[in-house]
């Protein structure tokens, strides 16, 4: 790999990393908003039959995620980069012609095993071109690409299907992903020389699927994005619930711009000081955050709310997933984050699904208090299992 400068962080190999990041998520968070009104309104779908859509496309994710790393290692970064990127990329055309909802439900099945591989992949390749001394400060930019998705991609999406039909705005969506795909073209990826001739295993084991240095950080992400899925799956129905749907989108812009208020100084300090300078006030703000959102009633307390969430669940998911990077081999970089990743969307999957019977049950108050003291909670798991006390 050619070396990196030690302070210049804003090369154009991880400039490229980054637009081509965000492109796929745009993609990815525009067709999780806009999907459910087309199966609703054109496919005369169920919302049941809508949150299947939203799951099969995780559940094939995660049924891969463990694979991942393996998949990566056996091939090489450069063709998992290529073939799952070209695939992810035909299947994002796939749905302009899902015409009927079984077709709808295969494609989504079918594109979660390219979303996982490449989502992974992308990681370790990023990493290369970020200075060592930089860390926490680049891979804070590479998640805030991920988190700039989050909020334009159901701000194009929902612009846009006001305006379009579906396929039109899918095409649009895929053709942002195609001009990522050329990006990749130009980052000079290479292959990771091996530390020496392992002996040939005779089958399969944990280690080809879990990086177990990366295995309590994951699992502190899998506790906060459990409480997060209560923003991600539920904040459009909450707001309707307050009669301040209109707003839904805005939470999202505030919530970004508060992300990236605190992106620059919170990856410093994590380079500086250590991680638990960032961890512990960030999880702070986001328990403070889920605690406003269960008593809004205005639209000044919702964007309240965006602020805390997205100064404190914006600084926490960069800074877990660098440290499981760093207390991880270089050579298997590819298995901690598809560990991380496996984890993050276990978590979001089933709060999905147990948070919306809990809201079903108990309303949103309740579920959001609990979520925020799951989220407290979750510092104590931290201090336990992962706490370090000298920089990274």
């Amino acid at each position: 790999m050619t070396p990196v400068n030690t302070q210049q962080l804003w090369n154009k190999s991880f400039i490229l990393c980054l637009a081509n990041n965000l492109f796929l998520f745009i993609f990815y968070f525009a067709q999780t908003t806009i999907l459910p009104i087309y199966i609703l309104k054109n496919l005369h779908g169920t919302l049941a039959q809508a949150g299947l859509a939203m799951t099969l496309f995780m559940a094939s994710s995660i049924a891969v995620r463990p694979f991942s790393g393996l998949i990566i290692e056996k091939i090489g970064r450069k063709k998992a980069l290529y073939i799952s990127e070209t695939l992810f990329c035909l299947f994002s055309f796939a749905y302009i012609f899902a015409d009927s909802l079984n077709l709808l439900l295969a494609i989504r099945l079918l594109h979660g095993i390219w979303f996982s591989i490449l989502t992974t992949v992308a990681v370790p390749i990023a990493n290369d071109f970020i200075p060592a001394q930089r860390k926490g400060e680049g891979m804070g930019y590479f998640v805030m690409s991920i988190n700039l998705g989050i909020v334009l991609g159901p701000l194009i999406g929902l612009t846009l299907i006001q305006q379009l039909s579906y396929p039109t705005v899918t095409a649009i969506l895929a053709a942002l992903i195609c001009l990522g795909f050329i990006f990749c073209f130009l980052i000079p990826i290479q292959a990771i020389p091996k530390m020496q001739a392992k002996p040939v295993k005779r089958k399969l084991s944990i280690h080809d699927f879990v990086e177990k240095k990366a295995l309590p950080v994951s699992i502190m992400a899998m506790i906060i994005s459990f409480s997060y899925a209560s923003i991600m799956s539920f904040i459009s129905t909450f707001a309707e619930s307050k009669n301040l749907l209109a707003y839904a989108s805005l939470f999202f812009v505030v919530f970004a711009i508060s992300m990236m208020s605190l992106r620059p100084i919170t990856g410093k300090i994590y380079d500086r000081k250590g991680a638990n300078y960032v961890v512990y006030p960030s999880i702070a703000l986001f328990s403070i955050g889920l605690m406003v959102l269960s008593q809004v009633n205005t639209v000044t307390g919702l964007m309240l709310a965006a602020v805390f969430v997205g100064m404190g669940f914006g600084s926490a998911q960069p800074c877990l997933q660098t440290i499981s990077i760093q207390r991880s081999p270089k050579d298997r970089i590819g298995h901690a984050t598809s560990t991380f990743f496996t984890f993050y969307d276990i978590g979001i999957a089933i709060g999905s699904i147990s948070l919306g019977m809990v809201i079903a049950n108990q309303g949103y108050h309740f579920t959001y208090l609990m979520c925020a003291a799951i989220t407290a909670l979750s510092l104590v798991f931290y201090k336990l299992f992962i706490d370090q006390p000298k920089s990274v």
